[in-house]
């Protein structure tokens, strides 16, 4: 499946150029998240320096987006799909959750 193909699957707007200008990087965004889409189809290697360029693109396109990186590993019709994103915009999506959770429950 292609980058386009994915971020059609996800929703996401396609960002101009795939990120190669100087304004609009990364590959799309999402929600509140600027996407990069890595496929591979055995493996995906993560480095500081991978992850460095997510989190600056992210900051050059707005400092309200964090930064994804959405990995689809495999072929066909056996693919995984993964997101990295940093810790504490889970912990702030959990929290977020927890307390609809409990408003739902006194409601």
């Amino acid at each position: 499946m292609s980058e386009a193909n994915e971020i059609k699957r996800d929703g996401a707007k396609a960002q101009k150029n795939s990120g190669r200008g100087k304004i609009q990087k990364g590959d799309a965004t999402w929600k509140n998240f600027l996407v990069d889409y890595k496929e591979y189809g055995k493996s995906f290697s993560l480095s500081r320096a991978s992850w460095g360029k997510v989190c600056t693109d992210a900051m050059r396109v707005s400092a309200s987006l964090s930064p994804v990186l959405k990995v689809i590993l495999g072929e066909g019709q056996s693919k995984i799909r993964l997101a990295v994103i940093e810790w504490s915009v889970l912990e702030d999506m959990m929290e977020e959750l927890d307390g609809y959770r409990r408003d739902s429950e006194t409601n």
